[in-house]
């Protein structure tokens, strides 16, 4: 692989122009082709197969025009007083004419709570709530919910934010709230701190540049195809900020190493195109490995056979090939436009910018004292991560998406109505053997007896008979709405979903079937199936770690240590979230709550891709000195030489991109962008290059080993790019023959 690569990289170097042409045409067209058929992302959970997706389907069979009420963004404007809603009966009718003045709003719909208590008292309850003191009013938009942008949510913002105050507290919450504000600032502060740590690795402005401009044309390229496939399949929106921070952060730190390793190899002499043929010989085939690692673990997330997870991790995985062909061909011809004066101009106060053989970097120092006592470092970092480790005893996985802007509107909500209002199960039942009739009279008499519903007394269910008048009448199947009194990611509300769905054995006596749907219980389906596919994909993914590493190291121990510090890493990531985001330790975020129910299961994927990255940069290096003849403590020394600068580095760009989704205004992207960032320093500062190390130096010579009956069967990857390192150089180098065999160590058997 790694003759291919040196001709790939010396070819993108020699014909810069036309490689330069072809990915700015592919950005051209795929942009153009998004701006010409303004694909839509969609804002709903699908979760087919499961009780609540069947639920879905049949409302969308049985009653095609709720549903597309359904489809129609409804916001739910809270007001309270204290003094009581009556002594603020005109700020709330000023409040109900500015709601009536919003773009596409169906007028007749918003009323104020007062007004309908006066005409319907029956209603009132449903409408006023804590003794007169908390009031609903339903905002319905005739726009589809998937059309939804930030501009409409802005607007209604606008109109409540002018009617609160005087004592009457205003909010909202649902519909058009629940939409994605525009992004931007996050990507720009990593960006920029990704440029800064580049210019201080290359000590150059040029060479900072390129895996900044490479990284911006990756991610434009990744997200316009992703936006473009929204236009055939459906893509939730939810989905594009893991794939956006994802794919910064890898086409930067894929970027870095190229360009670091062509430093290195153009110093060594030699033409320049030989120089980037080499560094993608080598270094590109540690990033094809490492990116072949990545785009294996989150594919096969679509397993699970949930489609946002599906869509998370194919996302990812495009994100993850883009950043791989541009690391082999736009990096390198991005050198080769700029030439010789790519790594000018010099910053002459930034020390140790590139490799020098009679000068000590910090990471060699801090190698050699790793070597010379290696346990004590071990024994710290192993106490970090047990330390983080222990709030995961209180984790809790749930599917709230509730912004931080909504929880307002909530609190009041809870207190007037419950926190079940905005959370409703739609109960649908249907035959084909008569009509549905005493099978919805018996659902009913059943669910008004279950604790947890609000307001059992007026439960009722509805059918889709002919009979615009009186739809029950010949009905073959019915509708029940149900409210909880919990909130929708309760415990309280799944054991709720789950005593509906217990009366199927009686429904279907009375020749029916019954299933529970809406968005509550798919969250709840979500959670379900996410809980009892974590272990088995965590086992999945670990041992695939194992298998892989055992074929690039060539040994049984390295990959051991290795995947025995991505599950210490792991189990680490989940407590330290689950301290911030659940416990609320360190005052980080206002509002805590569980982790999203996705998290886990994805972070493992990443993650495991992202400490293959950092373990083939750095160990590999080891390997590839100690089986140049170096004893085993001494090459560890020389893989902080060579690794050390550029694994760090690149870390830190992974860190501070993810870091910087905190401050994102979505939930979801912020606690992805905080356990990614903590993800990420656990493992490449605290595993790779502190206890991976330090094990393999308390080992020696045994670390670096395969029984001979495993050594024939295991495949030579030649990550380090054995066959191309010396093409090109000087006749006074020592040449390594192309199809040579592997060198052997002194001392080795």
């Amino acid at each position: 692989m790694s003759s291919i690569l040196f001709r790939v990289g010396r070819f993108s170097f020699r014909h810069k122009w036309w490689v330069l042409a072809a990915w700015v045409a592919a950005l051209a067209v795929v942009l153009s082709l998004v701006g010409a058929l303004s694909p839509k992302f969609s804002q709903d959970f699908d979760l087919p197969g499961t009780d609540g997706g069947i639920a879905m389907e049949q409302m969308t069979e049985e009653f095609p025009q709720l549903t597309e009420q359904l489809e129609k963004p409804t916001t739910t404007v809270v007001v309270q007083a204290d003094d009581g809603l009556a002594a603020h009966a005109g700020e709330i009718d000023a409040l109900v004419a500015g709601l009536q003045g919003l773009d596409e709003v169906q007028k007749d719909s918003v009323v104020s709570p007062l007004m309908v208590a006066a005409a319907k008292p029956e209603m009132a309850a449903q409408v006023i709530g804590d003794n007169g003191t908390v009031g609903l009013i339903s905002v319905t938009q005739n726009v589809n919910m998937m059309d939804v942008d930030a501009k409409v949510k802005e607007q209604l913002v606008d109109v409540v934010a002018e009617h609160r105050g005087d004592g009457l507290k205003v909010e909202a919450m649902g519909g058009v709230m629940s939409a994605m504000e525009a992004g931007g600032t996050a990507e720009l502060i990593g960006f920029a701190i990704a440029f800064v740590i580049m210019i201080v690795a290359f000590g150059a402005l040029v060479a900072a540049f390129i895996p900044l401009v490479t990284g911006i044309v990756g991610v434009m390229l990744t997200m316009m195809l992703v936006t473009l496939s929204a236009e055939v399949l459906s893509i939730n929106q939810a989905a594009t900020a893991i794939i956006m921070m994802l794919g910064i952060a890898v086409c930067i730190d894929y970027s870095l190493f190229v360009v670091s390793r062509y430093r290195s190899e153009a110093n060594r002499g030699g033409n320049r195109d030989d120089a980037a043929g080499r560094a993608v010989g080598t270094a590109g085939s540690a990033v094809v490995f490492a990116g072949l690692t990545v785009i294996i673990a989150v594919a096969a997330l679509m397993v699970i056979g949930i489609p946002i997870i599906t869509q998370m991790g194919l996302g990812a995985a495009l994100a993850i090939v883009v950043a791989v062909l541009a690391a082999l061909t736009f990096v390198p011809a991005l050198l080769g436009a700029f030439g010789r004066f790519a790594f000018t101009p010099r910053i002459p106060w930034i020390k140790h910018a590139e490799e020098h053989p009679s000068k000590d970097s910090m990471g060699i120092k801090f190698g050699r004292a790793l070597v010379k006592k290696p346990l004590p470092f071990v024994v710290a970092a192993l106490a970090i991560l047990i330390a983080a480790a222990v709030p995961i005893k209180g984790m809790e996985l749930g599917m709230d998406m509730t912004t931080d802007d909504q929880v307002a509107a909530q609190a009041l909500v809870k207190q007037g109505f419950g926190e079940g209002v905005g959370g409703q199960l739609f109960v649908v039942m249907r035959t084909d053997d008569g009509t549905i009739n005493t099978a919805a009279d018996t659902a009913v008499e059943k669910i008004k007896a279950m604790p947890g519903v609000a307001g059992p007394e007026t439960l009722t269910w509805m059918g889709n008979g002919a009979n615009p008048q009186n739809p029950n009448a010949d009905a073959t199947a019915a509708m029940i709405v149900v409210t909880p009194t919990s909130s929708p990611s309760s415990t309280q509300t799944h054991d709720l979903v789950e005593e509906i769905r217990g009366t199927s054995g009686l429904i279907e006596e009375k020749g029916a079937e019954i299933h529970v749907g809406g968005e509550t219980a798919i969250m709840s389906d979500l959670s379900a199936k996410l809980d009892a596919a974590l272990i088995p994909y965590l086992i999945v993914v670990v041992g695939l770690a194992f298998l892989i590493m055992i074929g690039v190291f060539r040994s049984i121990l390295v990959p051991l240590i290795g995947t025995l510090g991505f599950v210490f890493s792991m189990i680490a990531t989940f407590g330290i979230t689950t301290a911030i985001f659940t416990d609320g330790a360190l005052g980080l975020i206002d509002h805590t709550k569980p982790l999203i129910s996705f998290l886990p299961i994805f972070l493992i994927g990443v993650v495991f891709g992202l400490a293959m990255d950092y373990q083939v940069f750095l160990v590999t290096r080891m390997r590839e000195e100690f089986m140049h003849g170096m004893s085993a403590k001494d090459a560890i020394v020389a893989g902080y030489r060579h690794g050390a600068r550029v694994v760090a580095s690149a870390a830190v760009i992974m860190i501070s991109v993810f870091a910087a989704f905190m401050l994102a205004p979505d939930t979801t992207a912020k606690m992805m962008g905080f356990a990614l960032a903590i993800a990420v320093f656990f493992d490449a500062f605290l595993v790779r290059m502190i206890i991976v190390p330090g094990v393999l130096a308390m080992l020696g010579d045994r670390a670096w080993g395969l029984p001979r009956w495993l050594d024939k069967l295991v495949l030579n990857f030649d990550i380090e790019g054995e066959k191309v390192r010396d093409i090109g150089l000087p006749v006074t180098e020592s040449q390594v023959p192309l199809d040579g065999p592997e060198p052997t160590p002194t001392g080795a058997a």
